[in-house]
């Protein structure tokens, strides 16, 4: 008798596959901190001592520019879209300031490339939501525009380089106390009006319908054109807030200072859960996704894998992360 109740004795919950498959698609930040936690045991594991306040400090001011970026990313990948041209405009932002600071003042020099991306993100919604252009296509079209842009304004300004102005770099790199960095001041409000916005607002929600159900949304009275043109708009708007940062954190300006966060900041919005078909995901689990991969950067440069390594690394996880999503939620 005892044998038979044995085997009829349901099992653990979370021995079953299904269990661990619901774990990723209801709760995806669960698994992500876990995997946050098991890559910085591996980094202390590769070069014991390094797991300090130093070391977060470093790792939190890395971060925060890839997590800007990544907002794009998961803003337009939320309606089944994605941004090629962040790098373009966030280089084209840093580049702006740097030319434009020293006979403008501060205040010109961020306005001015603010407004431009303005203007490259209503271009590029009304290139995607108006003539229904594919948004890769849109935006690594607009993206060559910017950077050819960027180019003639260099020559223009007769300049390969230019100074990065101090506030720009004491926001970018310095750390409160050596361990806080000061890009929180920027990132910590945009995340939270993000997060807020997704969450709480009707354009957030149309956000989320539009990806899911485009036909749909649009018998229920949504206007997919204007909310597209408003998200590529936003998109380009945090692309160059980032590209400040990146120019103070580098102290550097260059028309193709961000070309290389574009992959990292498509795969830290694959890794967060935002799906790249549109209508699944969120900005928190973007977060930790740039966490993640800045943390796994980390780890390679302490192994002495070089950056080609990095980015075959990260395109790979790009493909496998998506695969798995993909099959753990039954999207097609």
């Amino acid at each position: 008798m005892s044998g038979a109740a044995d085997s009829v004795r349901p099992r653990n919950e979370w021995l079953t596959l299904a269990a661990w498959q619901r774990l990723f698609r209801d709760r995806p930040l669960v698994p992500l901190l876990g995997l946050l936690a098991v890559l910085l045991i591996v980094r202390e594991l590769a070069r014991p001592g390094v797991f300090t306040a130093d070391f977060l400090g470093v790792t939190l001011r890395a971060a925060v520019p890839l997590a800007i970026l990544a907002a794009c990313q998961t803003l337009t990948m939320l309606t089944g879209g994605i941004d090629l041209s962040v790098g373009a405009v966030a280089s084209m932002s840093g580049f702006l300031v740097a030319t434009l600071v020293n006979g403008q003042g501060l205040a010109v020099a961020i306005i001015v490339p603010l407004i431009a991306a303005v203007l490259v993100g209503l271009v590029t919604g009304i290139g995607v939501g108006v003539f229904r252009v594919h948004p890769l296509i849109m935006t690594l079209g607009i993206g060559l525009v910017v950077l050819g842009l960027a180019n003639v304004w260099q020559l223009r300004m007769v300049q390969t380089g230019a100074g990065v102005p101090p506030a720009m770099r004491s926001l970018g790199s310095d750390r409160l106390f050596g361990i806080l960095p000061y890009n929180l001041i920027v990132f910590i409000p945009l995340a939270v009006l993000i997060l807020l916005a997704l969450r709480r607002t009707g354009y957030g929600r149309m956000l989320y319908a539009i990806g899911d159900n485009p036909v749909a949304a649009r018998l229920s009275g949504a206007r997919g054109w204007q909310v597209l043109v408003v998200l590529y708009i936003i998109s380009a708007s945090i692309a160059a807030v980032g590209g400040f940062l990146i120019a103070g954190l580098t102290n550097v300006s260059s028309v193709t200072l961000a070309d290389s966060y574009i992959l990292p900041s498509v795969a830290a919005a694959v890794i967060g859960g935002t799906s790249i078909l549109g209508g699944r995901g969120g900005y928190a689990g973007t977060i930790v996704g740039a966490l993640i991969l800045t943390v796994l950067t980390s780890l390679l440069s302490a192994l002495g894998f070089p950056e080609a390594v990095r980015q075959v690394l990260f395109g790979a996880i790009i493909v496998a992360v998506a695969a798995a999503y993909t099959r753990v939620t039954g999207e097609t």
